[in-house]
């Protein structure tokens, strides 16, 4: 009999970034990885497009001696998708239904479900780990923020209960004393009836043997009505102190206020953070134009390219997928995407039509029916309203419209509260986070930025430097910054919320000469800078995940 031997040198595949073991694969850059490398590599924003997979599947083995659950004596070829379970060809009942090869359906469900293993690795698992972080830190505060929020609903609570007793006895005491007071009143009306009613006795008696008087007697009496009940209305009207009690009591009842707090979501910047420099992560070639003035996203994966007369679909190689025969006349922000994934874009009649998300239908949205014509539109993720920026060429003036999703008008943003105009030449349009309504206007060299209603809020005209701004392409990020390309100097400016001015994007790097159209990827948090004078994207990263 042979003995086993436990010493033989097994190999064992290591990690490419440290010592650990191999225990995943990157499809994208070709890494084997640990646990703790991968957990690293799906949430990094440089990697987390990569498609990161278990290290056996690699080869993409599937067990093919898997025998039938009611046929053990038989192994499974067939998948049943009517009744969603692998059968044999024993099994006849499943002859009718709608049968797939096994292996085709199992890569056709192994790939569904990728998206979303991908989706709960780069996104879910980091959101938690911030989520976590942040409850930690509120648990340390919390029993102090309750005993002060327990102390002070106990004062409260002690003040209302005196006030209940003080206006409890007040009403006692007024209802006691007006009551005693109607019952003397009425006590004394009932002494003066029962007066009454002896003298008509004793007078009754006397005219008893003469009925022609006790006649007269009765005809010219008024006997007293005997009241057999006494109506005592409450009393009603407070004295000034009292209504003083009543007030305070009422604002202390209507402080208390029940407030569903509702599910714990994670802020952007907790989650990301600026980096010192930009970084280019890709150039795309895209085929067929001459300048990408706009950029708009469908999908992370699909993106809307305009250039002088022409918009096209495009993925992120800068293949075509779809480019419609209208043409457009302007190349500002010209077209935008609801949040249903349909094209509206103004055509050369400048009226604003809906192209459906399949590509295959095409209407008109809002026609144009007055002297206003439309230049940039653009679509609310938050709510699906219409911003619309317009110009009237025999005025000289512009206007921003705000419309709902269907094309009615809601109300029109043209004037501060002094009665200037804001706007001359608006041709780029979007929306930050915070609500504001901001404007890359030409004719002024600035971008305007007003509150959701139309109040002016600041004009940013270039950084403190003083070399100006020829603003043109224009979008915000995930941190509520304002990135604007500038024509002047050919770079793109940052700003904070607040109109601060940040840094400038692309200063040293030659990838794009003239940066014009601007798109930001909310999903992979990559900065979209198409050229003026050439076919080129560039997709920058100016932010990084936080570290957790």
């Amino acid at each position: 009999m042979h003995k086993l031997r436990f010493n033989t040198p097994c190999k064992v595949r290591q990690c490419s970034q440290c010592q650990g073991d191999t225990e995943y694969y990157c499809n994208t850059c070709k890494q084997d990885l640990c646990l703790q490398c991968k957990e690293r590599h799906v949430i990094d924003l440089e990697t987390i497009q990569h498609d990161v997979a278990i290290y056996r599947e690699r080869y993409e083995y599937i067990p093919k001696y898997e025998t039938c659950v009611r046929h053990p004596d038989r192994i499974c070829h067939i998948y049943c998708n009517s009744c969603k379970c692998p059968v044999c060809t024993r099994c006849i009942e499943h002859r009718e239904h709608e049968i797939q090869d096994i292996v085709s359906s199992y890569e056709t469900n192994r790939q569904q479900y990728r998206d979303i293993i991908h989706y709960i690795r780069s996104e879910t698992l980091f959101n938690s780990c911030v989520l976590l972080t942040e409850i930690k830190t509120d648990l340390k505060s919390c029993h102090a923020e309750i005993s002060n929020i327990q102390s002070d609903m106990s004062a409260k609570a002690q003040i209302i209960k005196q006030l209940f007793d003080t206006v409890i006895r007040d009403v006692k005491i007024r209802n006691t004393c007006y009551l005693m007071q109607r019952i003397k009143q009425h006590e004394h009306r009932l002494y003066k009836d029962l007066a009454k009613i002896e003298i008509y006795e004793h007078k009754s008696e006397t005219l008893a043997e003469k009925p022609i008087k006790l006649l007269l007697l009765l005809k010219k009496s008024c006997i007293p009505k005997s009241k057999d009940r006494c109506y005592l209305r409450q009393h009603t009207l407070l004295s000034l102190t009292e209504k003083s009690q009543h007030e305070v009591l009422k604002k202390l009842l209507k402080e208390i206020q029940f407030i569903e707090r509702g599910q714990r979501y994670v802020r952007k910047d907790s989650l990301l953070k600026l980096i010192s420099t930009p970084v280019l992560h890709r150039t795309v070639m895209v085929t067929g134009v001459k300048g990408v003035f706009h950029v708009c996203f469908v999908t992370p994966d699909q993106v809307w390219i305009t250039d002088y007369d022409n918009f096209l679909l495009i993925n992120t190689k800068g293949d075509i997928l779809h480019q419609p025969t209208d043409k457009s006349t302007y190349y500002g922000g010209s077209n935008t995407v609801t949040i249903t994934g349909d094209l509206l874009y103004i055509d050369k009649d400048y009226n604003i039509n809906k192209l459906s998300k399949d590509n295959r239908n095409k209407s008109i949205l809002i026609k144009k029916t007055t002297k206003w014509r439309p230049l940039c539109v653009y679509c609310s993720p938050n709510n699906g309203d219409l911003l619309i920026g317009m110009d009237d060429t025999d005025t000289y003036t512009a206007r921003v419209a705000r419309y709902n999703a269907k094309g009615v008008h809601l109300h029109t943003i043209q004037h501060s509260s002094t009665g200037q105009e804001l706007y001359t030449d608006p041709v780029y349009i979007t929306e930050n986070s915070n609500g504001d309504i901001i404007v890359s206007d030409i004719d002024c060299d600035a971008v305007v930025v007003t509150e959701l209603e139309g109040r002016f809020r600041f004009s940013y005209t270039g950084p403190p430097s003083g070399f100006g701004l020829r603003p043109w392409g224009i979008c915000t990020d995930a941190l509520s910054h304002i990135l604007v390309s500038d024509y002047y100097t050919s770079t793109i400016h940052m700003i904070d919320k607040d109109g601060n001015f940040l840094s400038l994007i692309q200063k040293d790097q030659p990838e794009i000469d003239r940066p014009w159209g601007l798109g930001y990827d909310d999903t992979y948090h990559l900065l979209w800078v198409g050229s003026w004078i050439s076919n080129k994207v560039c997709k920058y990263r100016h932010t990084e995940r936080q570290n957790y």
